[in-house]
Protein backbone atom coordinates (compact mmCIF):
# COMPACT_ATOMS: atom_id res chain seq x y z
CA UNK A 1 0.00 0.00 0.00
CA UNK A 2 1.38 3.34 -0.99
CA UNK A 3 0.30 6.82 1.18
CA UNK A 4 3.50 8.73 -0.51
CA UNK A 5 0.56 11.74 -1.73
CA UNK A 6 0.08 11.79 2.04
CA UNK A 7 3.71 13.22 2.78
CA UNK A 8 3.05 16.12 1.25
CA UNK A 9 0.39 17.13 4.03
CA UNK A 10 1.84 18.29 7.14
CA UNK A 11 -0.70 18.53 10.19
CA UNK A 12 -0.40 20.22 13.55
CA UNK A 13 -2.47 18.27 16.37
CA UNK A 14 -4.51 20.26 18.37
CA UNK A 15 -5.28 19.66 22.20
CA UNK A 16 -6.97 15.80 22.00
CA UNK A 17 -10.75 16.79 22.67
CA UNK A 18 -10.17 20.26 22.27
CA UNK A 19 -12.85 21.99 19.94
CA UNK A 20 -11.80 22.43 16.65
CA UNK A 21 -13.98 24.74 14.89
CA UNK A 22 -17.33 25.91 15.03
CA UNK A 23 -19.08 27.04 11.52
CA UNK A 24 -22.72 27.32 10.23
CA UNK A 25 -24.88 24.29 11.76
CA UNK A 26 -27.24 22.80 10.10
CA UNK A 27 -25.64 21.34 7.12
CA UNK A 28 -24.93 25.31 6.03
CA UNK A 29 -21.08 25.76 4.90
CA UNK A 30 -18.57 28.14 3.49
CA UNK A 31 -18.52 27.93 -0.18
CA UNK A 32 -14.87 27.49 0.38
CA UNK A 33 -14.41 24.43 2.05
CA UNK A 34 -14.85 21.54 0.64
CA UNK A 35 -16.43 18.28 1.87
CA UNK A 36 -15.43 14.76 0.22
CA UNK A 37 -16.90 10.94 0.85
CA UNK A 38 -14.80 7.65 0.61
CA UNK A 39 -17.60 4.95 -0.01
CA UNK A 40 -16.41 1.22 0.68
CA UNK A 41 -17.29 -1.48 -1.58
CA UNK A 42 -15.08 -3.36 -1.25
CA UNK A 43 -16.24 -6.61 0.81
CA UNK A 44 -16.48 -9.93 -0.19
CA UNK A 45 -19.76 -10.82 1.71
CA UNK A 46 -18.55 -14.17 2.66
CA UNK A 47 -21.42 -14.31 5.26
CA UNK A 48 -24.04 -13.31 3.03
CA UNK A 49 -24.13 -17.22 1.56
CA UNK A 50 -24.12 -15.59 -2.15
CA UNK A 51 -21.71 -15.45 -5.38
CA UNK A 52 -23.43 -11.50 -6.04
CA UNK A 53 -21.04 -8.94 -3.48
CA UNK A 54 -23.63 -7.70 -0.76
CA UNK A 55 -23.07 -4.19 -2.36
CA UNK A 56 -24.49 -5.45 -5.66
CA UNK A 57 -27.36 -7.11 -4.31
CA UNK A 58 -30.81 -5.81 -5.32
CA UNK A 59 -33.29 -4.04 -2.03
CA UNK A 60 -36.10 -2.96 -3.68
CA UNK A 61 -35.22 -3.58 -6.87
CA UNK A 62 -32.12 -1.33 -6.69
CA UNK A 63 -28.07 -2.23 -5.43
CA UNK A 64 -27.53 -1.81 -2.02
CA UNK A 65 -24.59 0.61 -2.82
CA UNK A 66 -27.07 2.80 -4.65
CA UNK A 67 -28.89 3.85 -1.69
CA UNK A 68 -25.51 5.31 0.16
CA UNK A 69 -24.24 6.81 -3.44
CA UNK A 70 -27.82 8.33 -3.54
CA UNK A 71 -27.57 9.96 -0.28
CA UNK A 72 -24.28 11.81 -0.89
CA UNK A 73 -25.07 12.45 -4.09
CA UNK A 74 -28.05 14.32 -2.88
CA UNK A 75 -26.26 16.08 -0.50
CA UNK A 76 -23.79 18.67 0.56
CA UNK A 77 -20.49 16.68 -0.46
CA UNK A 78 -18.44 17.49 -3.44
CA UNK A 79 -16.82 14.61 -4.49
CA UNK A 80 -16.96 11.09 -3.85
CA UNK A 81 -14.64 8.41 -4.32
CA UNK A 82 -15.91 4.48 -5.26
CA UNK A 83 -13.39 2.34 -3.31
CA UNK A 84 -14.40 -1.47 -4.99
CA UNK A 85 -12.88 -4.89 -4.80
CA UNK A 86 -10.21 -5.53 -6.78
CA UNK A 87 -11.37 -6.31 -10.96
CA UNK A 88 -14.62 -4.98 -10.06
CA UNK A 89 -13.80 -1.25 -10.74
CA UNK A 90 -15.24 -1.62 -14.75
CA UNK A 91 -18.50 -3.05 -13.95
CA UNK A 92 -19.03 -0.30 -10.73
CA UNK A 93 -18.39 2.21 -13.20
CA UNK A 94 -20.67 1.29 -16.17
CA UNK A 95 -23.04 -0.24 -14.04
CA UNK A 96 -23.73 1.84 -11.03
CA UNK A 97 -22.03 5.21 -11.46
CA UNK A 98 -23.24 6.14 -15.46
CA UNK A 99 -25.76 4.02 -15.27
CA UNK A 100 -27.43 5.71 -12.22
CA UNK A 101 -26.01 8.97 -12.76
CA UNK A 102 -23.75 9.43 -9.81
CA UNK A 103 -22.01 12.66 -11.34
CA UNK A 104 -20.17 13.59 -7.71
CA UNK A 105 -18.49 10.04 -7.99
CA UNK A 106 -15.12 11.49 -9.30
CA UNK A 107 -13.22 8.05 -8.93
CA UNK A 108 -13.70 4.14 -9.03
CA UNK A 109 -10.27 2.58 -7.45
CA UNK A 110 -9.49 -0.65 -6.23
CA UNK A 111 -9.43 -1.53 -2.42
CA UNK A 112 -7.02 -3.76 -0.43
CA UNK A 113 -7.32 -6.95 1.60
CA UNK A 114 -8.49 -4.98 4.81
CA UNK A 115 -10.64 -2.45 5.32
CA UNK A 116 -7.90 -0.02 6.66
CA UNK A 117 -6.07 -0.77 3.08
CA UNK A 118 -9.28 0.17 1.16
CA UNK A 119 -9.50 3.42 3.09
CA UNK A 120 -6.06 4.30 2.55
CA UNK A 121 -6.53 4.00 -1.48
CA UNK A 122 -9.60 5.84 -1.49
CA UNK A 123 -7.67 8.93 0.17
CA UNK A 124 -4.92 8.61 -2.11
CA UNK A 125 -7.96 10.14 -4.65
CA UNK A 126 -9.15 12.43 -2.43
CA UNK A 127 -9.14 15.83 -3.83
CA UNK A 128 -5.89 17.94 -1.96
CA UNK A 129 -7.84 20.86 -1.27
CA UNK A 130 -10.49 18.82 0.49
CA UNK A 131 -11.54 20.27 3.94
CA UNK A 132 -13.42 17.33 5.07
CA UNK A 133 -14.24 13.58 4.80
CA UNK A 134 -16.74 11.18 5.15
CA UNK A 135 -15.82 7.98 5.27
CA UNK A 136 -18.88 5.38 4.67
CA UNK A 137 -19.44 1.69 4.71
CA UNK A 138 -21.32 1.21 0.87
CA UNK A 139 -23.47 -1.61 3.08
CA UNK A 140 -25.26 0.23 5.09
CA UNK A 141 -27.77 2.06 3.07
CA UNK A 142 -29.79 4.06 5.24
CA UNK A 143 -27.37 6.65 5.22
CA UNK A 144 -29.48 9.96 5.18
CA UNK A 145 -29.24 13.94 5.35
CA UNK A 146 -29.69 14.33 8.61
CA UNK A 147 -27.13 12.29 9.83
CA UNK A 148 -24.83 13.93 6.68
CA UNK A 149 -25.68 17.26 7.99
CA UNK A 150 -24.81 16.26 11.73
CA UNK A 151 -21.74 14.66 10.68
CA UNK A 152 -20.51 17.95 9.17
CA UNK A 153 -21.65 19.93 12.43
CA UNK A 154 -19.52 17.90 14.85
CA UNK A 155 -16.39 17.57 12.68
CA UNK A 156 -16.18 21.40 12.21
CA UNK A 157 -16.68 21.55 16.43
CA UNK A 158 -14.90 18.28 17.32
CA UNK A 159 -12.53 17.42 14.18
CA UNK A 160 -13.17 14.10 14.69
CA UNK A 161 -16.24 12.35 15.06
CA UNK A 162 -18.78 8.97 14.24
CA UNK A 163 -22.09 8.10 13.68
CA UNK A 164 -23.49 5.91 15.97
CA UNK A 165 -26.26 4.86 18.67
CA UNK A 166 -26.34 3.45 22.67
CA UNK A 167 -26.93 -0.19 23.02
CA UNK A 168 -30.22 -1.36 23.30
CA UNK A 169 -29.16 -4.90 25.08
CA UNK A 170 -26.77 -5.38 28.15
CA UNK A 171 -23.12 -6.16 27.36
CA UNK A 172 -20.92 -8.84 28.82
CA UNK A 173 -16.85 -8.73 28.66
CA UNK A 174 -16.07 -12.57 28.68
CA UNK A 175 -12.49 -14.23 29.31
CA UNK A 176 -10.53 -16.69 26.95
CA UNK A 177 -13.27 -18.87 28.14
CA UNK A 178 -16.50 -17.48 27.30
CA UNK A 179 -16.87 -16.44 30.53
CA UNK A 180 -18.49 -13.26 31.66
CA UNK A 181 -16.01 -10.94 33.89
CA UNK A 182 -17.41 -8.00 34.14
CA UNK A 183 -20.76 -5.65 32.59
CA UNK A 184 -19.73 -2.11 31.42
CA UNK A 185 -21.93 0.53 31.96
CA UNK A 186 -25.06 0.50 28.97
CA UNK A 187 -25.37 4.04 29.14
CA UNK A 188 -21.80 4.51 28.14
CA UNK A 189 -21.57 1.93 25.43
CA UNK A 190 -22.24 2.75 21.83
CA UNK A 191 -22.65 0.79 18.79
CA UNK A 192 -20.28 2.31 15.80
CA UNK A 193 -21.73 3.32 12.53
CA UNK A 194 -20.58 5.13 9.30
CA UNK A 195 -20.26 7.56 8.49
CA UNK A 196 -16.83 8.60 9.99
CA UNK A 197 -15.79 12.08 9.97
CA UNK A 198 -12.49 14.11 10.02
CA UNK A 199 -10.72 16.97 9.25
CA UNK A 200 -8.80 16.00 5.95
CA UNK A 201 -5.38 16.71 7.10
CA UNK A 202 -6.52 14.50 10.32
CA UNK A 203 -6.92 11.40 8.72
CA UNK A 204 -4.78 11.41 6.10
CA UNK A 205 -1.62 11.76 8.59
CA UNK A 206 -3.41 9.38 10.95
CA UNK A 207 -3.48 6.32 7.73
CA UNK A 208 0.49 7.72 6.96
CA UNK A 209 1.15 6.81 10.61
CA UNK A 210 -0.53 3.22 10.11
CA UNK A 211 1.20 2.34 7.27
CA UNK A 212 4.61 2.79 9.38
CA UNK A 213 2.98 1.36 12.35
CA UNK A 214 0.64 -1.37 11.39
CA UNK A 215 3.07 -4.59 11.78
CA UNK A 216 4.06 -3.34 15.03
CA UNK A 217 0.27 -3.16 15.98
CA UNK A 218 -0.17 -6.51 14.76
CA UNK A 219 2.59 -8.10 16.96
CA UNK A 220 1.27 -6.50 19.59
CA UNK A 221 -1.99 -8.17 18.72
CA UNK A 222 -3.82 -4.42 17.97
CA UNK A 223 -6.22 -5.08 15.35
CA UNK A 224 -7.41 -1.64 13.24
CA UNK A 225 -11.17 -2.32 13.10
CA UNK A 226 -12.04 1.30 12.06
CA UNK A 227 -11.33 4.50 11.16
CA UNK A 228 -11.75 6.11 14.48
CA UNK A 229 -9.31 3.49 15.72
CA UNK A 230 -6.91 4.68 14.00
CA UNK A 231 -6.87 8.58 14.75
CA UNK A 232 -7.21 7.57 18.76
CA UNK A 233 -4.31 5.20 18.65
CA UNK A 234 -1.86 6.65 16.09
CA UNK A 235 -2.65 10.68 16.73
CA UNK A 236 -4.12 10.67 20.17
CA UNK A 237 -6.99 12.13 19.54
CA UNK A 238 -10.22 11.69 21.03
CA UNK A 239 -13.27 11.31 18.41
CA UNK A 240 -16.57 12.96 19.53
CA UNK A 241 -19.87 10.14 18.83
CA UNK A 242 -22.73 11.46 17.85
CA UNK A 243 -26.56 9.59 17.70
CA UNK A 244 -27.74 8.80 14.30
CA UNK A 245 -30.18 6.00 13.61
CA UNK A 246 -31.33 2.51 14.31
CA UNK A 247 -32.02 2.11 11.15
CA UNK A 248 -28.49 2.94 9.81
CA UNK A 249 -27.64 -0.89 9.61
CA UNK A 250 -24.55 -2.61 8.08
CA UNK A 251 -25.69 -5.30 5.27
CA UNK A 252 -23.46 -8.33 6.59
CA UNK A 253 -25.85 -11.35 6.53
CA UNK A 254 -29.13 -12.79 4.82
CA UNK A 255 -31.13 -11.56 7.80
CA UNK A 256 -29.82 -7.64 7.62
CA UNK A 257 -31.42 -7.97 3.93
CA UNK A 258 -34.18 -8.70 5.22
CA UNK A 259 -34.39 -6.58 8.26
CA UNK A 260 -33.68 -3.48 5.54
CA UNK A 261 -36.54 -4.65 3.11
CA UNK A 262 -38.66 -4.37 5.97
CA UNK A 263 -37.52 -0.65 6.49
CA UNK A 264 -38.56 -0.14 2.93
CA UNK A 265 -41.83 -1.67 2.96
CA UNK A 266 -43.23 0.01 5.94
CA UNK A 267 -42.36 3.20 4.30
CA UNK A 268 -39.83 4.31 7.35
CA UNK A 269 -37.02 4.94 4.68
Amino acid sequence: MSLQPFFNHEFVPAEAGMEVRMKKGGGERDMKEKTSAVVLAAGKGTRMQSDVPKQYMLLDGKPVIWYALKAFQDSFIDEIILVTEQGEEPFAKSEIVQAYGFTKVTAVTAGGNERYDSVAKGLECVSSDSAYIFIHDGARPFVNRQILDDGLEHVRRYGACVAAMPVKDTIKIADEEGFAISTPRRDRVWMMQTPQVFEADLIRTAYQRLELEKDHLAAEGIRVTDDAMVVETLMDRRVKLFPASYENIKITTPEDLVTAQGFLLSGRM
